[in-house]
């Protein structure tokens, strides 16, 4: 990218061109995801995985939660291997919800209860 400075008599046909290129890109992205384009999965080995990880837990830590069917792995004979969209799953799975989120799924439970949302027996 260019680092010309921009006039501000030059502004409005600048924002013209950015928001055309927005909406190309836009399309594109929308064009290839009709037509299943889509980023390949990718599999990572054990010492792979160990690195993709936050806090780049031990390879032993690893087999100890595969071990402990912890972690979703798949085997090929000996070889472990780690899809992953399912780690990142898997690790979003055990997000923990922050205060407000608790606070506002309290809130629509009970909002729920007020109006009736139990059911009679």
């Amino acid at each position: 990218m260019e680092n010309t400075l921009i006039t501000f008599d030059q502004l409005p046909a600048f924002v013209v061109d950015l928001g055309r290129k927005v909406d190309d890109l836009t399309a594109l992205l929308r064009s290839q995801s009709e037509r299943g384009h889509s980023i390949p999965d990718r599999w990572f080995s054990i010492e792979e995985l160990s690195e993709y990880l936050p806090g780049h837990p031990a390879v032993t830590t690893l087999y100890g939660k595969v071990q402990r069917r912890e972690i979703p792995f798949s085997r090929k004979g000996k070889r472990l291997a780690f899809r992953q969209s399912d780690i990142d799953l898997w690790l979003q799975s055990g997000r923990v919800k922050t205060s407000a989120e608790i606070d506002a799924q309290a809130e629509h439970y009970l909002s729920n209860q007020r109006k009736g949302g139990r059911k009679a027996r």
